[in-house]
This record gives structure tokens, sequence and C-alpha cells, in this order.
């Protein structure tokens, strides 16, 4: 009896305390012992590829260290090098990348975090290294069968960790079809309930996937042949000189018989909230069909399932009320068989109440309470930091008995970590509970001033989460702390939420919690809003409508004007098709030209951020009734214009369509006019489908609307309705401020603020202004103002120069401001910059670049905004003396601007050998600043241009005499001259080139022991110290022997001589004639035969290596100095240039028609024509002459 009394005393405690003290979740900055936060499963299958990773995480106050046990023995990290555990974690790395086998560290490890409060403990983690064995080596037999009978082809893979996955499948890596007839048991075998001939096949392979490793082993292929007894007779009767061995007759046909389980009955242990898979595949010919029922109750219809075509019986999560016995059942027309499985449920330990945390204020009582249930009965062993309770120290203010500790009047310092252990022969269950004896007032962890949001009707939940030792009284009141809320409408929970409900309009509003225990109070705000409710005003219709009609569906809803709704159309709860034919507004749905597949149901469903309401409807399309030709005309005027439902800023207009004309209306368009601002026009203010004959306006203040509406259809407007009865907005402050405002100075002294002012439709009432403020940035904190009227720009005078200033515009009028206005960054007006750069020096790179580096001005000194620096140089004078005299010879003045603040900069195109000036100004948007000092830098000496002329001044028959003029740009001291020569014999070939070497102060040579009548081409050129400059090129040639040229003077000028020329010429156009006469009689002439017997050489193919016209290349320019050959012919090999033709002549002999042919071989002047034009001394003879006229 008194037994019984202190147990029921105990529970009552239980109870009592279960109620008064709740777990926690202790903040992180107060002192805590640890507790664990992620562990790895109890049973770890580890990849043997990759490295062992062991978490073990905790948190405390001190943050906890850490230790392993490894199968109960003290594991040493530091020890070996291939572990690591984690910084500030327990986590362990063990690299096995090195080559260490996995399995070397097998085992159970457990892992300890411990603070100077308590020691928290891991479950038992069994590590496991997960294998895949090869299979073993085995010949299979070919399988020989009779038509009809049953078949088992095993798998019996090799056993891995985890176990395999088991499928069958062919060479080519398709699964073998299966069927009742054929199906693949729970073991991985395929059973055929009777085999037929298709079944015959040389590929039956089994295939065994590990999961860990992703890796697929294959059984060797096992090969079928199914033999009917036709088959079989034919086969024997040549060994048994053809007598039927088997008979006529087929495998009979049979009752059914099971192949799987064997025995009656067979017996099935499962554990709880595991999966339970029963098998029973039969035997029998038909094919037995399998059922399944529950002999002492029925199957769990929600977890319940049939697989493998009805043969296996699959129930998840099992409990104990699945126990019992399963009959299966086989049958065919034959007969049928049944086979009873005993099912039994055991249950490794499962939790009803684990412990939770406790945190107790000194002098308080607190209850640990671990309750588990299994089958058998679990063991509870409780655990105070890591150690049988029974080994740890006394303390008299705790008492075990089974499953609970009772903690009575605790004291300071006797924090620690308990652990309870629940086990039976099918497992355990560990949890880690810690008792923190702490003495704080209370503080609340909701976030202040939050805000819920609830929809009218629904309940409302305000969280008041809070921590204190002892455990704070939460007090609610609702605006101001004169009342505590109590009774109903309120609902209080444990852990101090708040809940209303059903909630009303009336239960918005702030609401204060305050939290309270001995050490002091904390309290927070939160605040309700009820919303309005989502509904669907006007649902959406059934509608019947003929195909290539439009179609609409209206959808108007009302919702709370704080949310956001969101419109969603389905069809046959899916979303719409993608097609632009499916028109989604705010409040309907339009299908333009309905199609036959359009038919279903369309639902429409309003979102908000809170609620949904929805509503569906029917589309039925029917066929298009044949129509008499018809006659489309624009719509006629909508009429009776309405305006109902009159707000501040918003009216609704109705209309009624006027005839549609056999066009359907697209759309209408409604107009306003504003008879206070500008009457008399007509604006568009919006458009809504032609579908609608209702439109909600949204409307400005400060207007007297008058409203049409216009209807379009295929083929145009109609002509608008009659204006509507005159709407009067009531006036309002400004909605909007002017836009592009901007602040920028004109004079260097002053600040022009300027903005685009605001229409009358956008001033929402009368007197409209604008405020304009001004205030110099960083420096005032007082902003200046000004109120203006039907101005658009403002001018602050006396500002320092270029100095921000931050400007804003705001609107009013009559009825106040406008919104606050953005603030703009502006400056005032600049100045020319007060000061000039100072050059630092000329870096003079060579003789036509130089670099001049100059020191920036302080921004100070640029008075407005830095746009960059100019440079002004000039040539002042050449260096020769010559030039000096002491006069300067200026050359214009080059300017160079350099964007930027730069402070230097490249001076190109120089002058060698002269003396420059260059000064510098900084500018910017105002202008230039000063002038600096001007510096002069010189540039070196270059290489001499071309001389000004050469020419022969005297011709013998073998000297010449040259002179030449020195260049006019020498660039710096001439040293010498070059001059080279070479010979040009009459097939233009050059011969041995010579070169001499001229001092400077000469300007003419006689050249000696040349040949007579000969043309040499000369290349005479100047050099300075830095090079040798451009050459210049000319011929010319020595004179014939004196009696040659005398006689060759005297005929061409004798009279008779020229008579004969004009003979020749006179007689020659007389064969011309005749011939043209005859050619066109088609008659032939002695030239006409000759071209037959000869072709033309012109119009021969040109050679592949040949890019010149036979003999009239013009190469003379190009002809190599060193003494070099061209071929006899004058023709330049491809491969040699290249070149255009053009590029070979000096003076431009290669001309082209206009239609781009080359003519130059038929100018009649040649090279040589071009080489006597250069002072040839060669006279003309008669045979040159005559030459020219064939």
């Amino acid at each position: 009896m008194m037994d019984r009394l202190r147990d029921c005393w105990r529970l009552l405690l239980v109870l009592f305390l279960g109620n008064v003290v709740t777990a926690l979740e202790v903040p992180l900055d107060l002192p805590q012992p640890p507790t664990i936060t992620h562990q790895s499963p109890k049973d770890y299958i580890v990849d043997p590829r990759e490295n062992i990773v062991i978490h073990c995480e905790a948190k405390g106050k001190p943050h906890p260290s850490f230790s392993w046990t490894r199968n109960g023995i003290h594991f040493d990290t530091d020890k070996d090098s291939r572990v690591n555990m984690k910084p500030h974690s327990g986590t362990l790395v063990i690299d096995i990348s090195g080559g260490e086998r996995a399995e070397a560290y097998e085992g159970v490890y457990q892992c300890t975090a411990r603070n100077e409060h308590g020691t928290a403990v891991s479950n038992n983690i069994v590590i496991r290294q997960s294998r895949s064995p090869l299979w073993s080596k085995e010949r299979i037999k070919p399988i020989v069968i009779q038509e009809g009978v049953s078949l088992v082809l095993q798998c019996r893979p090799p056993a891995g960790l985890p176990p395999p996955i088991i499928f069958w499948m062919d060479n080519n890596f398709q699964r073998l079809p299966q069927s009742r007839r054929v199906s693949q048991g729970l073991n991985g075998d395929l059973y055929f309930s009777n085999v037929v001939t298709e079944d015959s096949r040389s590929d039956y392979i089994c295939y065994a996937r590990f999961p860990h490793t992703q890796t697929i082993q294959q059984k060797q292929p096992i090969t079928v042949r199914v033999l009917n007894m036709d088959a079989i007779n034919e086969t024997m009767a040549a060994y048994l000189n053809e007598t039927e061995f088997f008979g006529d007759a087929p495998a009979e046909e049979r009752r059914p018989s099971f192949l799987v389980p064997a025995g009656s009955p067979s017996l099935k242990m499962v554990l709880r909230g595991q999966v339970l898979e029963l098998e029973c595949i039969a035997d029998g010919l038909p094919t037995p069909e399998v059922t399944w029922n529950k002999v002492s109750g029925e199957l769990p219809t929600n977890r319940a399932s049939f697989q493998n075509f009805q043969k296996t019986l699959r129930i998840v999560d099992v409990s104990e009320a699945d126990a019992g016995d399963y009959r299966c059942t086989a049958k065919n027309r034959l007969g049928s068989v049944h086979h009873t499985i005993r099912v039994t449920v055991k249950a490794a330990p499962y939790w009803i109440t684990a412990p939770k945390n406790l945190v107790l204020a000194p002098q308080e009582t607190g209850v640990l309470t671990c309750r588990a249930r299994g089958n058998p009965k679990p063991t509870i062993s409780w655990f105070m930091n890591g150690v049988p309770i029974e080994n740890a120290p006394s303390d008299p203010s705790r008492k075990v008995e089974d499953d609970t500790i009772v903690f009575t009047q605790v004291q300071t310092g006797s924090s620690a970590v308990y652990q309870c252990n629940a086990s039976n022969e099918y497992g355990y269950l560990l949890s880690n509970a810690f008792v923190n004896v702490l003495a704080e007032p209370p503080r609340v962890l909701t976030p202040l001033n939050k805000v819920y949001q609830v929809i009218m009707n629904k309940p409302a939940l305000l969280d008041c989460a809070s921590f204190g030792s002892p455990l704070p009284g939460i007090t609610w009141f609702k605006e101001s702390r004169s009342s505590i809320l109590v009774g109903d409408p309120y609902l209080f929970h444990e852990n101090g939420t708040l809940e209303i409900p059903v909630a009303q309009a009336l239960n918005s509003g702030k609401y204060t919690c305050v939290a309270t225990n001995i050490f002091g109070i904390s309290e927070n705000h939160v605040y309700l809003e009820v919303k309005e409710p989502t509904r669907i005003l006007k649902q959406p219709e059934y509608k019947v409508v003929q195909r290539n009609r439009d179609v609409v569906f209206e959808c108007k809803v009302k919702h709370d004007p704080s949310l956001i709704p969101t419109m969603t159309w389905l069809k046959d709860n899916g979303e719409l098709p993608d097609d632009e034919r499916f028109i989604v507004d705010s409040d309907s749905l339009t299908i333009i030209e309905v199609r036959e597949n359009d038919k279903g149901t369309y639902t429409c469903i309003m979102n908000t951020t809170l609620d949904q309401d929805s509503a569906s409807a029917d589309l039925t399309v029917v066929e298009a009734t044949p129509t008499p030709a018809v006659i489309y005309e624009q719509p006629d005027a909508p009429r009776d214009l309405e305006l109902t439902d009159p707000g501040a800023r918003s009216i609704q207009l109705t209309w009624i369509p006027g005839d549609e004309h056999n066009s359907p209306i697209k759309k209408f368009l409604i107009q306003y006019e504003d008879a206070l601002h500008d009457r008399g026009t007509w604006h568009n203010l919006t458009e809504v489908p032609g579908s609608k004959t209702t439109a909600h306006l949204k409307l400005s203040p400060y207007v007297h609307y008058s409203f049409r509406v216009l209807a379009l259809n295929e083929i145009g407007y109609s002509l608008p309705s009659q204006p509507s009865r005159q709407y009067k907005t009531n006036s309002a402050a400004p909605d909007e401020n002017p836009s592009e405002v901007k602040g920028m100075g004109t004079e260097h002294n002053n600040l022009v603020i300027s903005w685009k002012p605001l229409t009358g439709l956008q001033s929402n009432g009368p007197d409209l202004q604008y405020k304009v403020m001004w205030r110099q940035m960083d420096i005032d904190d007082e902003w200046n103002s000004a109120t203006v009227a039907n101005v658009s720009k403002f001018v602050v005078a006396g500002t320092p120069t270029f100095v921000p200033y931050e400007v804003k515009v705001q609107a009013l009028n009559h009825y106040g401001h406008g919104p606050k206005p953005a603030v703009i960054i502006g400056y005032s007006g600049e100045d020319l910059p007060g000061a000039a750069p100072e050059i630092v020096r000329v870096l003079v790179h060579n003789s036509t670049l130089a670099e001049v580096y100059w020191e920036p001005i302080a921004p100070k000194s640029v008075r407005g905004k830095l746009q960059g620096y100019r440079v002004f140089y000039w040539k002042e004078r050449s260096l020769h003396k010559h030039n000096g005299h002491g006069h300067s010879h200026h050359m214009e003045q080059q300017t160079l601007t350099f964007s930027g603040n730069r402070s230097h900069g490249k001076l190109p195109g120089l002058h060698p050998f002269s003396l420059y000036m260059v000064n510098i100004r900084v500018f910017n948007g105002r202008g230039e600043g000063p002038t600096s000092t001007s510096q002069q830098f010189e540039t070196p000496e270059g290489v001499p241009g071309r001389p000004t002329y050469l020419r022969v001044t005297d011709s013998n028959l073998d000297s010449l005499t040259l002179e030449w003029g020195p260049p006019h740009e020498k660039n710096g001291h001439l040293t010498g001259y070059t001059l080279k020569y070479q010979s040009v014999n009459n097939t233009n070939e050059l011969g041995h080139l010579e070169e001499l070497t001229l001092p400077a102060n000469e300007t003419s040579i006689t050249l000696h022991n040349l040949k007579y009548s000969t043309r040499y081409k000369f290349y005479f050129s100047a050099k300075t110290l830095m090079g040798t400059g451009p050459s210049i090129t000319e011929e010319f040639a020595t004179i014939m022997d004196g009696a040659m040229a005398s006689r060759q003077v005297d005929i061409a000028t004798q009279g008779w001589f020229i008579g004969l020329m004009c003979a020749i010429a006179l007689l020659i156009l007389i064969l011309l004639i005749v011939c043209f006469i005859k050619r066109n009689k088609g008659g032939k002439y002695p030239v006409k035969e000759k071209e037959d017997a000869h072709a033309d050489p012109e119009i021969q193919p040109m050679k592949d290596d040949d890019i010149t016209f036979g003999e009239y290349s013009d190469n003379e320019d190009h002809k190599p100095l060193k003494g070099s050959r061209t071929p006899s012919s004058g023709t330049v090999k491809r491969d040699e240039s290249d070149d255009s033709l053009v590029d070979y002549g000096e003076g431009g002999d290669g001309q082209f028609n206009e239609d781009g042919s080359f003519i130059g071989q038929y100018s009649g002047k040649t090279e040589r024509d071009t080489v006597q034009g250069h002072e040839s001394s060669e006279a003309p003879s008669p045979v040159n002459a005559m030459n020219s006229f064939v």
C-alpha cells in the first residue's frame, strides 16, 4: 500500500513539475554545459576511396573541448598523423589518400564534449568499410528444358556491404522483360512459372550494383534452350532410330504450387518502423494469379502496396498492429494453393519521453524523465557526465527513481550533463540532457516591434519567446498597460504565446508582453494587423462558344487594399497553354479565336500573401453555323455613358456598345477632356478589351473631367460617343515634384537651379508654387529656401566659386506640399583658373618626339571642374649657324590638349636639329588660365632630306660632270654625300654598281672613264652623323662619237628625209583603207593571210609565271642595284614580285581603259622614250622613227 502511494505521489510530482518547468533554449552568451548538435549516424558505412569523416559538433559556454574513444579505449588522435581533428570541433578527418586501407580504422567510435559545467557524449558510431567483392568464378552449363515446366535462374551475388541491388539484363544492357509469368524474387533469382520457346536465349545475365562504391558486377551469362516436343523428338530420333523418346504430348497443365516460400506455414520477423516484404511466387500452367489477405484483420490501406505483379506484399512503417497471419493464394483454372506467413513484430527502443535540458534557479526543483518502449521492454540506464550515475559523486539534491531523476533545492555549481540509455537486443537510444543552475533576469527573445498579419476570422498567434532563471511569467497588455489581457477571447500558451482564436478588425493594434521573475522584468511590443479576406464577387460562368469566336471569363475579386493580389488562371487544374491567344487581365481571361482543344474547366485563383480564393467554370466549344456573305463596317459609336461609384480619385464608367457591323469589337478607347486646364482637347486615358463595357478609371485631383468612348474593330475606329456628364475631382496636395532638377552656375558667383515644371494636370490644385531649397554641402546645416511660381529656374547669387550644393525642389499648392523631394548635387559657377602650371622638364626622346612634364596646379586654383591641360609649342629656329644671325623663323604654333588631371604629355612631329619653345595652360569649363613660363628645348640631329637636285652640266664621250644642291632639310650638320651609279644597256639590264663618298663642301664632280653612248642611272643622297637620308634618282647618258652624231643630225634635218617620211605615212594610210574595205566584203588580203598563218603573239596564252605583258614590261625603277640581271625578255617572275603593274612604272605609263583592261603596251611610249625624256643625249634615228609606225 505504501509503495502504491509513493508511486502515486511521484507521478503527481512529475506531472506538476513538467507543467511548471519547460525545456528552454539557453542563449549562447550564458554559461551552459555542452550540447551535441551534430553527429554521424550509428551505423556508418564509408567509401574506401574517400577520406573518413566522423562528425561531432557541440555547443556550450565556454566552448567545449573534444576527445574520442575507439572500441572503448581512448583514441589519441595526436599519435596518428593520418587523423586530424577540425579546429573548434570534434569532427575527425582520417586521410586514407596515401594508400592506407579504410578497414584499418573500422571500429566503434564515441565522441565526448566537455567544459567546466559538464560532459556530453555521442552515440556509439560503428565505422565499417563498404565492400563490393568480385563474383566467384564458375562455369555455368547451358540449361535445356521442356516447354511448359517451371524454371529458376539463380543469381547468388557476392555478399557486399551494404547488400547489392540485383537486376537482370541481356548483352545489350537492356532489362529483361518481366511479367506475371517471369519475375525477379527478393533474393535476386529469376523465376519462371512456366517456360515458353521464346524464353530461349544465351544472355541471361545477373548484375549486382554496389551503391556505396557505385560499381556494377555481372555473373557469367546463362544459356537457356526451351524445346517443345517436336524439337525433342527430331533431336532424339537421330540417336534412337527415330523412336519418339518423349511422346507426342507437351508438358501437361497443372495446378499451382509455390516456388517461394518453401514449407507451410513460414515465419517472418520485422522490426517496428521498418518495411515488411512478403513474397509468394508460384509454379503452374497456365500462369497462376497471386492474391493476398490478412487472416486476422484488414491490410493497412495507406501503408500497404503490391509489387512484382502482385507477388510481393509491401508494408511500410510497420507497427505492432501489423503482426499476425498473412495468406497468399495462387490460382489458375485447374485449382488454387495457399500459403500462410506468420509475422511477428519486435521493436528496438523508441522514445515516449526523451529527457530535455533543464534550467533551474538556485533552490528550485526539477525533473528529468526518460521513457522508452520496445519489444522486449528496454532497460533504462542513467549516466552523469558520461559516468554511470551510481559511480558519480553523490548529490543530496538528486534522487534517481527508475526512469526519472528528481532534483530538489538545487545549488549553484551543481550543473551537469545527464545521459539516459534505453536498450534491448535490437538496439539502443542515447540522449543527453543538461541541468543548468543559473540566476538570470528575464529577457524577451522575440524580435522587437514584430508585425503579425492575419485574415479576419482566422486564428492569430503572437509570440513572446523569453528566457530567464527562474522561468519568467508572461503577462500581455493591449495598447496601454492599464489592464492585463485575461479570459475570452484570448488563450495563453505555456511558451508565452498569445492566441486569438477568431481575429476581428477590433483586435488590430499594439500588444505588449512582459516577462517577470525575481531578478527583474523585460517587455516587448508586437503589432497585429487583421486584414479583410479575399473573396471572388463575380465568378466565371459556364460558356458555350462557337469555334473561332472569342470568349471572356470574368473573375471579379475583393481583397484587402493593403495586400498585393496575384491572379492565376488554370485549365483543367494545370497551367494555361503557352499561347498568345490566352490573354490574362486583372479580372478576366480572354481566349481569342477559340479552338476545339480549348474546351475544359477554367479556374481563377486570387492569391495574396495571407490567403486565397478560387472559382471555376466550364467551356464548351461548338461548330460555327454557316452564315451568308456579310458586309463589314466600322462599329457604331458607343452610347449611354454613365458614371457610377465616384471616389476621390476614381470613378466607374459604363456604356452600351454600338452595332459591330459583323466585325467583333477588339477594344474600346476611353478619352477625357479637362475643361479646367485644356478645354477642347481630348486625351487618351485607357483602353479596355472589346468584351468589356465598364472601366474603372483612375483620376487626378483638381480636374474637370468629361469622358467619351470609341470602339475599334478590324475595319477601324467608330465615331466618338457623346461626352459624359462632367465630373470634378477635389483638389489635393501635389503627388509629385518637378523632374529634371539641376544645379549649375552660369557665373563665378552664382548657382542656377532649374527644373521641369509640373503640368496643370499634375498640379492637383490651385496656386501651384515651387519651394526651392539649397545648402552648401558639408558647410551648411540649415537649408536656404525660396518659394516661386510660374518659373522653371531660380538664381542663387553671391556663392563661392565652384563649390558643391545640395539642391531640392518641392511642389506645393493651396492644399499642401508635395512628397519629400529628392536631393541632387549641383555646383556653383566656375571662374577662369587662377594659376599656371609649372613646367618641370622637357624630355627629348628623339629628333621628332619630346615629352613635357609639368606640376599640376592646386585644386583650389582650378576654380572649376578641371577639364585638362593645353600645351602650346612652336619652332623658334633651326640650329644651323647660317640660320642664326639673331633672327627667329617662327613656325605656326601647335596645340595639344590633354584631358583630365595629367602631368605630362608627348609632343610628336618635331623638326630635327631645331630650337623649340613650349608653355602650358590649364583649362576648366569656363576657359583657360594664365600661360606658364615658356621653356625652350632643342631637338637632336636627324637624317637629312633629299638633295635639292642632281643634273649634268657637261657631257662627253667618256665623262659626265654632275652638279647638285644640298637638301632643304639638312636636319643637322652634313658630313658628306653618297653617289652610286651603274650603266643601263638597250635591254634595260643593269651593270656593275659603283659607289663614291663625297665631302660635304663640294657641289659637283666629274666622272671619267665612262662608256660612250651609254645610259647611266645615278642614286645620290646626303648624310649626317645620324645616318644617310633618302636618295634622288636620275638617268644621264654619254654622247656618241662625233661622226655618227653629226650624220644623224644632218639626216634628221634634211628636207628630203622629211618628205620621204610623209610619203611613207600616206602610203600606209591608203593600204589600211583598202584592207578595211576588202575585209568588210569578206575578201582576203595579205595582212589577213599573215594573221591566219601566224597567230597574233598578243593573244597567245600567257605563261603561268609571267605577270607582265610581253616586251612592254616597265621595270626600270625596280632594277637591282648590285649588277643583277633580268631575263632578256624583260619579264618579271611571279615569285620575285607580287606588286601591281603600276608599281613598276616611274611615270605612270601603265594605263587602263574605263572597263579596267590594261592598254599600256599600246600607248606608243616605251621605256626607252622615258629615258630619253630625262635629258638623254641619244639623237633620233630613222630606224627608230620607222619602228614607231609598225
